[in-house]
């Protein structure tokens, strides 16, 4: 599975973690993960992910 990092503010989504105090499971894809998740860290949306090259 691929990594995405957040633009704002460099927080790596690993899916292998998912984000558990969001309510994503370990080994969620990002591309599963619901478009009104936030990043934890910084708050910004879905759209300021890239992927981790």
């Amino acid at each position: 599975m691929q990594k995405y990092i957040c633009t704002a503010c460099q927080f790596i989504y690993d899916p292998e973690v998912g984000d558990p105090d969001g309510g994503i499971a370990p080994g969620t894809a990002f591309e599963d993960i619901p478009e009104d998740w936030v990043c934890p860290v910084c708050g910004v949306s879905k759209d300021f992910f890239e992927l981790v090259e």
